[in-house]
């Protein structure tokens, strides 16, 4: 089936939905992995340092597979593309699940992030191709619900079956649902014509795998070798001189690998602003709420995952409904009222404390997981609504490549921020803690009393003292997280107002062109 034909065909669903496999396996096993890395430590008896690679590299080579899937896609077709990405994803699972030292692991991780890492612009490029550009709202809240739902429900899959089945199970899962996908897409998915995209541009290839592969190190390192550490500083240099390279090559080249000019496209443009707002967002919230109730809440990761669960389904049944939205009333009304209820939404959560109940945390969550897709889904929609169906596959690899970036510079900001805020509080309540203060020598002397009294009970005393200032600075830290996100969150509307309204039906036709 042609591009042109697939347009016009009402066919779509099925095709979408056998997609959503690809992308849904892609996607949890980026989080999924993470519960196993103590298990995974005790099995191959490695260090923390060590173990922090079977993450890391895979978040690597998905920076240098990303920019490849749209000149690949032009050049084998993109029903092509997929069904080989999942096979090499599947390929990297079934290695990872017979791995038999760390090492084969983190190889076998590379692979299988090759593979992963193309899936999702590759479902993207298929999307717009082959949806009318009046339904892609329907579609694209359809795609929404495995992108919402599989990050969310991979600590909760992978704590079950690293506590009652085993850690290799997390990669052998996918080997059934991964051959069934790539028999549905054989079946199922239409045939995309490919074209000659020119020679690869490997230049750009070089250039933005240097970038993106010392800059996401980078962020994922910093916070443990240290922002001003001489290795930090060294990849950020390297990075930003690998971007300048970048994009001088991509602007003088006649057939860049991620073609730059894209960005003249105003939805283009505002629609990636926003994608980095909600993203940025999201991921705040899937990565500290998870902290703040295992750390503090002492909660396993299966409960904290259970937990999380009903935000995640609420998304993944409010994500449809926002789609048909987008299609009657476009992008702009549905991000103003979507950024507006998560910086909300958000701020809330700055009143997170000890006392806090699993009920109000259950019930927040839920809440922030019903206003999430009125962000993220109509963004990421409306950024590629307007390109050109014939740029539409490296438009799809350059969005992702940003909400990969997006999300991985802005845990790392944060977590500096939270070391910052952590150390300014903890320093504040200890200030307050000494020998002369009145209500200290009072709890001191319950405590010291409750423990047979002398100085093993006043060393009782000042060990638990610090322990509920450490818990407490680090619970206000977050708290001060939150605040800054929530801030950050309304800096959407500034690019949300530039996205067109009515968008969907009165705008077929122009960028299907």
């Amino acid at each position: 089936m042609s591009d042109a034909v697939s347009e016009k065909s009402n066919g779509w669903l099925a095709p979408l939905l056998v997609t959503i496999i690809g992308i849904f396996m892609s996607l949890l096993d980026s989080s999924i992995v993470n519960v196993a890395i103590s298990t995974i430590m005790s099995a191959f008896n490695a260090d923390t340092g060590s173990v922090q690679w079977v993450s890391t590299a895979y978040l690597l080579a998905l920076g240098v597979a990303m920019p490849l899937s749209g000149w690949l896609g032009d050049k084998f077709g993109y029903k092509r593309l997929y069904i080989v990405s999942l096979a090499v994803f599947v390929l990297g699972s079934l290695l990872c699940s017979v791995s038999w030292s760390l090492n084969s692991l983190i190889v076998a991780r590379v692979l299988q992030a090759f593979g992963g890492g193309m899936v999702q612009p590759t479902v993207m490029a298929m999307v717009y191709k082959m949806v009318p550009r009046n339904k892609i709202g329907g579609a694209m809240g359809i795609f929404g619900v495995a992108a919402f739902v599989a990050p969310a429900l991979g600590p909760t899959v992978g704590g079950y079956l690293v506590e009652y089945v085993n850690w290799r199970w997390i990669f052998t899962i996918n080997l059934p649902i991964g051959v069934a996908g790539i028999v549905l897409a054989f079946l199922v998915l239409p045939e995309f014509e490919s074209k000659d995209p020119g020679r690869l541009d490997i230049a750009g290839a070089v250039s933005s795998a240097v970038m993106l592969c010392c800059l996401l190190l980078a962020l994922s390192k910093g916070t443990e070798w240290g922002w001003l550490d001489e290795r930090t500083l060294l990849l950020f240099a390297v990075s930003l001189f690998a971007l300048i390279l970048f994009v001088y090559l991509e602007l003088s080249s006649e057939n860049p690998l991620l073609d730059l000019r894209v960005f003249r496209y105003l939805s283009f443009t505002m629609g990636n602003l926003i994608l980095v707002v909600s993203m940025v967002g999201l991921y705040a919230g899937m990565f500290y709420v998870p902290l703040f109730l295992q750390s503090v809440r002492g909660l396993g990761a299966m409960e904290t995952g259970l937990l999380m669960t009903p935000g995640a389904l609420v998304s993944a049944i409010l994500m449809p409904i926002t789609g048909k939205l987008y299609d009657k009333v476009g992008a702009r009304p549905l991000i103003l009222f979507g950024i507006t209820l998560l910086a909300v939404v958000t701020f809330t959560f700055r009143y997170l404390d000890l006392a806090t109940s699993t009920a109000t945390i259950c019930l927040l969550v839920t809440l922030r997981g019903a206003v999430s897709p009125f962000t993220n889904m109509p963004g990421q929609t409306a950024a590629l609504a307007d390109v050109p169906t014939a740029m539409v596959g490296r438009a799809s690899a350059l969005t992702n490549i940003i909400g990969r970036v997006a999300s991985s510079f802005g845990l790392a900001v944060l977590t500096s921020l939270l070391t910052a805020r952590r150390s300014f509080h903890q320093a504040h309540l200890a200030w307050g803690i000494t020998a002369s203060d009145p209500a200290t020598l009072q709890a001191l002397s319950r405590i010291s009393g409750a423990a047979g009294g002398g100085a093993r009970g006043r060393g009782a005393g000042i060990a638990l003292l610090q322990s509920l200032v450490t818990r407490q600075s680090f619970v206000t830290g977050v708290d001060d997280i939150f605040i800054v996100v929530a801030i950050f969150t309304l800096v959407g509307i500034v690019p949300a107002l530039f996205m067109k309204g009515g968008q969907g039906k009165k705008q077929v036709g122009a960028a299907a062109k």
